[in-house]
């Protein structure tokens, strides 16, 4: 049976209860005179009372809000009781006075808010000693504290409760003392709290902050927020009997800020390990926080023994962050990076990392010995899309030295940070040791809102690590006018007319570029090799209603570029090669052209007969468009054949060449333009289900098809060459996208192209593939164990604490690193890909042509080992040599709290293996052991 209570009654109320039951010293004349009026009293109390709690016969919980009541004895204390007609005044039904609750007021004892209360056995309420007993499972309830046990006391006179926890008959536990407030929960044996002062006491209690359980003797609540904890420990395992755990004597906690302890020492499996810290400090608040970059110890063959990651971490307020820290190494090496980082909600994020690096290379007075400084430097910005409107500001630099990346045993310090689980060092990049470019890029972009203008500045550099050459564009303007409709009127009046269709169109582009080497800067060489250009192109385009299933467009075009400077070639005859000399200047080149173009769309459908076959359906979609065109010839004068050998041998060269646009296409055009797009799938019937999904559709082809045109007023060459392109999502699994270009022309012995088409040969032949590619990649993976775990590259994504860049840096990190984040919910997964492409490109002496073959296959894997064991591989193979490049392989142990991942690379630029040994809590993720060793190969 359940009992609910909710008081509002002070102590004077009781107190007059107290003193009608138990009257104080008199005479026995008296006691006789007054027996009858209190014989009487007392059967009225006794009947208040029954009425009263008639209400606690219900099974169900119900509450009853008793208030404030005063009784008053009217009788005087002196004997003044007339001896004879004393009996006569009992006949007044004045003996009780019953005053307003709302004029009576509170006592000083009193609380500020009613205390609900409910039991589900019984529950006695002591008058005399002004104390309510709930039994069973009971719950009290005030303000923000809730209270649960199976027996609670509570004292209406200190205002104290008392909760212990309950056993049966055989003396197990049935249920334990629950103490709920803010959010904090601490279950304990036993709870004693004062409601009034919000003072308590526990012992052998356990509650939780963040991510640390805690467990202590003895508890002491001062308030809300602060509680002192007495011989306890503290760990990140959930389990009752902790794998791992720190224990202390004497603690202070600050509810979700922090805990501070005396002299602590860990233990693990009970076992207490004899390493003894003065104090400890643990943070309990989420957020950003500054404190020292505990390091890590590595051992790499060319630079020693090494201490990475030791430094510093500063918050100076809510927009801004610094990190700095050094890499140390045995035999002379150093690096030492500085990675501030900034925001400012809902307008922009960024960060500046900076690195220099000291490397060293044997010993001085070694044949072998080098030195080498470099230096790194990164930034990336980005500004919310809803800050201004229109207007968007990015930035994504990445610069430095060229021999920076090839010289870092650690390529993660390249994105400082990166490292989810808390290192600043990171982990191993073979990736970037691999990188020989760099490219950058700072953009700003204006989009007028209501009309059709847009500006686009870029700034870009790129960078080629083997070459040291370094590229800038300073800057890239872009402006573009949409297509406006100068004859349409603003309100139709009637039907519209074709000229209402007509628009026009601007695209604007201007470009500088600098080039020099990395080592080599000088701003003599920058003014030698800037050039600029610029390019304007005007489209016309007139919009027809659709002919029947034919859609027609006409369109006329006018481009013009402006160049900086002409670029010329001749034959020497007395070195035997070809000269090269620039003339600066302004030059402009012209193109026009004009066409008009078709397109519609075929379809075609096979609808099998027989219900119960497997393929029900096969449709086929065919796109087929013609272009009628024609191009005056305007470069003409940019256009001159020039010898290339001793043969006497000539190609067409422009006087643009290498220039920022380059030359438009030399000759007249006047042709045709074709192309046919085909799209083909089927509708297939499940042989096991019969319900609505029995029939489902399935894609062949995505797209395949070819392209290309004919022009009739050439003197030579009229056929183009054929794109010819594939693209299919197999089984919903695999995907493969193909691309060649096909040549129908013969080649002589030098393979110069002769203007006779493949196919009048001697030999029937249909033509050449002249260059192509063919990619290849699918994955493949068990069902999850529990579909509502997410990995953590979703919990990345779903993370609003990062910008776009720290995320992508920090999934670069765990896909790189995957025995420290492997995935245990899937119990195995394959990841395959084929890329090859080949190519036909001219020599560079122009003696002919040469055929350049590419291809690799890359590879990852992971499967469950038993349940706690993972196990993976991941590798890229150089088919053409018949090579492994790289090879990593991993081994990953679930340790409950903790996680123990083994890297291996045997095969590779960086050969390494690591061992690691670290809890899985973030709280805790500079708490590791690690044991790793790099091998550099010059």
């Amino acid at each position: 049976m359940d009992y609910g209570v909710s008081t509002g009654f002070s102590s004077q109320y009781l107190t007059t209860l107290m003193a009608i039951f138990v009257p104080t010293a008199m005479t026995k004349n008296r006691c006789k005179v007054r027996a009858n009026y209190y014989l009487r009293l007392l059967s009225v109390l006794i009947g208040l009372t029954i009425l009263t709690f008639k209400g606690f016969t219900s099974d169900k919980s119900e509450q009853l809000i008793l208030s404030p009541l005063t009784i008053i004895d009217s009788i005087p204390l002196k004997d003044t009781v007339p001896k004879a007609n004393d009996s006569l005044l009992l006949k007044k039904d004045s003996l009780v006075n019953r005053v307003d609750t709302f004029s009576v007021p509170l006592s000083a004892d009193s609380l500020t808010d009613p205390v609900n209360y409910k039991a589900n056995d019984s529950m006695v309420l002591d008058v005399v000693t002004k104390k309510i007993y709930l039994y069973g499972k009971s719950e009290v309830k005030y303000t923000d504290i809730t209270l649960s046990a199976p027996e609670i006391a509570f004292d209406q006179a200190t205002q104290m409760v008392t909760a212990r926890m309950g056993k049966d008959s055989v003396g197990n536990v049935v249920g334990m003392a629950k103490l709920t407030q803010a959010e904090t929960t601490t279950v304990s044996d036993s709870i004693k709290f004062n409601f009034k002062s919000q003072k308590g006491i526990t012992h052998n209690s356990f509650f939780q902050q963040q991510e640390i359980y805690n467990f202590a003797e003895k508890v002491k609540k001062m308030d809300a927020e602060t509680f002192f904890a007495y011989r306890g420990r503290f760990t990140t395992c959930n389990l009752d009997t902790p794998h791992f755990a720190f224990r202390f004597k004497k603690a202070k906690f600050v509810n979700q800020k922090v805990a501070v302890t005396g002299p602590i020492h860990p233990e693990f499996e009970d076992v207490p390990i004899p390493i003894y810290l003065p104090f400890g400090i643990f943070p309990l608040a989420s957020g950003r926080r500054s404190g020292i970059l505990p390091p890590q110890l590595t051992f790499t063959e060319d630079f020693g023994v090494g201490l990475e990651g030791l430094g510093y971490y500063k918050v100076f307020n809510e927009y801004l962050d610094a990190k700095i820290w050094t890499d140390l190494y045995s035999y002379g090496s150093w690096r030492l990076n500085f990675a501030p980082t900034y925001r400012v909600r809902y307008k922009f994020s960024g960060g500046f990392p900076l690195s220099f690096q000291n490397t060293k290379f044997a010993f001085k007075g070694d044949p072998d010995y080098s030195q080498t400084k470099s230096f790194f430097v990164t930034w990336n910005h980005s500004m919310d899309s809803k800050a201004r409107p229109g207007e968007t500001f990015t930035a994504n630099v990445q610069a430095g030295s060229s021999k920076y990346l090839r010289l870092v045993p650690n390529g993660a310090l390249m994105n400082p940070g990166a490292n989810p689980s808390g290192s600043a060092g990171g982990g191993y990049s073979q990736p970037i040791n691999f990188t020989n470019q760099l490219n950058s890029s700072i953009s700003w972009q204006k989009q007028w809102i209501g009309r059709p203008y847009a500006l686009a500045v870029n700034l870009n550099h790129n960078q080629n690590t083997q070459t040291g050459i370094v590229n800038l564009n300073l800057p890239d303007i872009g402006f573009v006018v949409n297509t406006i409709y100068p004859f349409q009127a603003k309100d139709f009046v009637g039907g519209s007319k074709w000229y209402d269709k007509l628009g026009i169109g601007y695209n604007g582009n201007v470009k500088s570029q600098v080039s020099f080497y990395d080592s080599a800067f000088s701003f003599g060489q920058l003014i030698d090799t800037m050039q600029w250009g610029a390019n304007h192109d005007i489209p016309i385009l007139l919009s027809l209603p659709p002919l029947g299933p034919f859609q027609v467009a006409p369109n006329v075009s006018f481009r013009t570029r402006w160049y900086g400077q002409k670029f010329f070639r001749t034959w020497n005859d007395n070195l035997e090669k070809i000269d090269t000399t620039i003339q600066k200047g302004f030059y402009t080149a012209q193109e026009m052209s004009m066409g008009i173009s078709i397109n519609t769309a075929l379809f075609g459908t096979y609808i099998s007969r027989n219900k119960d076959a497997h393929i029900q359906a096969i449709r086929h979609v065919m796109r087929p468009s013609i272009g009628l065109n024609y191009k005056p010839d305007l470069m003409k004068e940019f256009y001159y054949r020039e010898q290339i050998d001793t043969l006497g041998n000539q190609l067409l060269f422009s006087t643009f060449d290498g220039s920022i646009f380059g030359p438009y296409s030399p000759g007249r055009n006047g042709g045709i333009s074709f192309g046919l797009d085909n799209n083909l799938e089927m509708k297939v019937k499940s042989k096991k289900d019969t319900g609505e999904n029995a029939i489902r559709k399935v894609r062949i082809f995505d797209g395949f098809g070819v392209s290309g045109s004919y022009n009739f007023l050439a003197d030579s060459f009229k056929l183009s060459t054929m794109s010819l392109y594939a693209r299919s999502m197999l089984f919903e699994k695999v995907n493969i996208t193909a691309n060649a270009n096909w040549d129908p022309y013969q080649f002589d012995e030098r393979g110069f192209r002769i203007n006779k088409y493949a196919w009048q040969a001697d030999k029937f032949s249909l033509g050449t593939i002249t260059n192509g590619s063919l990619n290849i990649s699918t994955n493949f993976q068990s069902k999850k164990k529990d579909k509502n775990k997410k990995t953590k590259e979703e919990l990345l994504k779903e993370s609003n604490m990062i910008n776009q860049d720290q995320l992508m840096a920090q999934l670069d990190y765990v896909r790189r690193n995957p025995a420290e984040f492997a995935d245990f919910n899937v119990a195995w997964s394959v990841n395959i890909g084929l890329s090859a492409q080949f190519a036909r490109i001219v020599k560079p002496d122009y003696s002919g042509f040469k055929n350049e073959f590419t291809s690799s296959f890359n590879f990852s894997g992971d499967f469950n080992l038993t349940p706690k064991w993972k196990v993976g591989a991941n590798g890229y193979y150089d088919i053409k040599n018949l090579e492994m490049q790289s090879f990593t392989t991993f081994i990953s142990r679930d340790l409950h709290c903790w996680q123990l991942s083994i890297n291996i690379t045997p095969i590779g630029l960086y050969r390494f293996f690591s061992i690691n040994i670290n809890p899985k809590s973030s709280l805790l993720r500079d708490l590791k052991v690690n044991r790793t060793r790099y091998f550099y190969n010059q």
